[in-house]
């Protein structure tokens, strides 16, 4: 495919912003030069004050007020990426959060941008819709290297898919298991969630990159499980908002998150942040969810995210430097593993995981199918149901390395020395899939994508009947002693490459909870502490 070159203008001052480098989708063609006069809104991400240090505050749930004046951005910083802009003709739209977020967003045209970051933008037709796309890398100026972290929205192509499943699509069924359907509630029966505690006091934080939601919808799923419809807010990250459209579009995966989660944990507020499918929409919504002091969600549920390869390295780093923060603030992150086994959908014969659930401060999800009789699992094992029905993400990172809670996987899994997901598991077959009710129709649907907000509301219980945050939970449950640790072993399945066995596995993860164990053994984690 021809494609223009940067103009060969380049000052010396400038230097190629490291993990910024783009190429074409696969797939996608030159359509042309993108408008010149185009209006377009980026984020300008700076680095931390103080570099973030999870193991130096061993366990500690710091303030958001604590945490910007320590690890926010440092206002000198700001202000020099505020004359970087100016001297470029780029408006500054200024933000309260900025400084805890570490973000601006600079509006400029097209031909401004291109000139201030060295980059050309072009339009590409791609089956995925038409977008606006860069190759190669942003250049910045060489002083302003050790202050920005990331710059995003230059390129707005679509970043990350939903990882849900309808049941029915062709090859989806497996013969050796029968058309089971659960609603939510009966789902935590099943995994024994505490029947005690609500969820109430707590919020959990929902992050979408599309869709949307009819309240009828969350009113009328609520009262057919008996249960008070919970109080749900919507939050617009860069022009993201409530848009239903029809079941088949992404509004199946916002109401799969919503009652789900919701249905788990009912006495429980939902956030819902609303953005584009893009990789600043993505960074931009989590680091305003995390950073939220007014909704303050002590869990955050992700189920959307692409294969590690699909992204640039300042997005993934940039993303996971705000998971740690997360980890700081006492929120947890739960993030579906991906509905395409092993490959996680790529073609060429590798094995690959998916991201943002690849990042080592995130709670992994993965996929079960889950068969019960008279309010009991009779079997559970790794979901697989072939290349077109889905299978459970799973594997290790070629990105990011194995971290300390993991080190015990050198002995069961020589020789990789990634991070491994996922952590956890549950219930995600679309053949044993969730009762759900969107734009008006009702469907059964799986994915792992219903794992993230099923975890997301067991640690909203969780927090409730422990009083506390637990935050970053992996460090705690990888320290729990087998084989009594809180969680159903999963030894049967595989997702393509990898197979299920004792203890953790590259498809299932520690396994699926059984809640009131995790309670218990949970309420005398040391790294757990009181509320303030």
């Amino acid at each position: 495919m021809s494609e223009l070159t940067p103009d060969p203008e380049s000052t010396p001052a400038k230097v190629a912003l490291s993990g910024s480098e783009r190429a074409p989708l696969e797939g996608a063609t030159l359509a042309g030069p993108t408008d010149p006069h185009q209006l377009v809104e980026i984020s300008i991400v700076v680095k931390q004050r103080r570099a973030l240090d999870l193991a130096h505050l061993q366990g500690k749930i710091i303030s958001h007020d604590d945490f910007a004046s320590t690890y926010g951005a440092d206002p000198e910083h700001l202000e020099r990426v505020r004359a970087f802009a100016r001297a470029h003709h780029l408006r500054v739209i200024d933000s309260p959060d900025e400084i805890a977020r570490r973000t601006l967003k600079i509006q400029g045209t097209v031909t401004q941008l291109e000139k201030a970051f060295d980059v050309l933008l072009n339009d590409y037709q791609h089956p995925g819709g038409r977008y606006r796309g860069r190759t190669g890398s942003i250049h910045i100026p060489a002083e302003l290297e050790e202050v920005i972290q990331g710059v995003f929205g230059l390129d707005n192509r679509p970043q990350a898919k939903p990882h849900h499943r309808f049941r029915g699509l062709a090859g989806a069924s497996d013969a050796a298991t029968p058309n089971i359907s659960y609603s939510p509630v009966q789902v935590a029966q099943l995994y024994s969630f505490p029947s005690d505690v609500t969820g109430a006091g707590q919020t959990i934080g929902i992050i979408e990159l599309g869709g949307g939601y009819n309240p009828s919808d969350i009113t009328s799923f609520f009262q057919s499980l008996g249960l008070t419809p919970p109080n749900v807010t919507d939050v617009s990250v860069d022009g993201g908002t409530n848009s239903p459209t029809n079941p088949n579009s992404a509004d199946a995966e916002v109401l799969l998150d919503i009652e789900v989660s919701g249905g788990v944990a009912p006495g429980a507020n939902i956030v819902v942040y609303f953005t584009t499918n893009t990789d600043q929409g993505f960074q931009d919504a989590l680091s305003t969810a995390i950073h939220d002091s007014t909704n303050n969600p002590c869990a955050i549920s992700i189920s959307w995210g692409g294969p590690e390869s699909t992204w640039t390295a300042q997005s993934m780093q940039t993303f996971d430097q705000v998971a740690q923060e997360a980890a700081a603030l006492g929120v947890t992150i739960t993030v579906a593993a991906g509905d395409d086994g092993s490959s996680d959908g790529v073609s060429d014969g590798s094995n690959n995981v998916d991201f943002p659930g690849s990042s080592p401060n995130v709670l992994c999800c993965g996929g079960t199918t889950l068969v019960s009789a008279n309010g009991v699992i009779t079997s559970e094992t790794v979901w697989n149901d072939g290349s077109q029905g889905g299978a459970t993400g799973g594997g290790f990172s070629t990105t990011f390395a194995q971290p300390t809670y993991q080190s015990s996987l050198a002995t069961s899994y020589p020789g990789q020395t990634g991070r491994g997901v996922p952590d956890v598991a549950g219930n995600a077959d679309p053949d044993t899939g969730y009762n759900i009710l969107v734009d008006g129709e009702q469907g059964v649907v799986g994915g792992t994508s219903a794992v993230a907000p099923l975890w997301a509301g067991l640690v909203a219980l969780l927090n409730q009947q422990l009083n506390t945050r637990l935050g970053f939970l992996n460090p705690l449950i990888y320290a729990l002693a087998e084989p009594d640790n809180g969680f159903n072993d999963i030894t049967q399945g595989n997702n393509g490459s990898y197979s299920a066995g004792p203890g953790w596995d590259p498809c299932t993860g520690l396994g699926s909870p059984i809640g009131t164990t995790l309670a218990t053994l949970l309420a005398t984690a040391p790294a757990a502490p009181p509320l303030s």
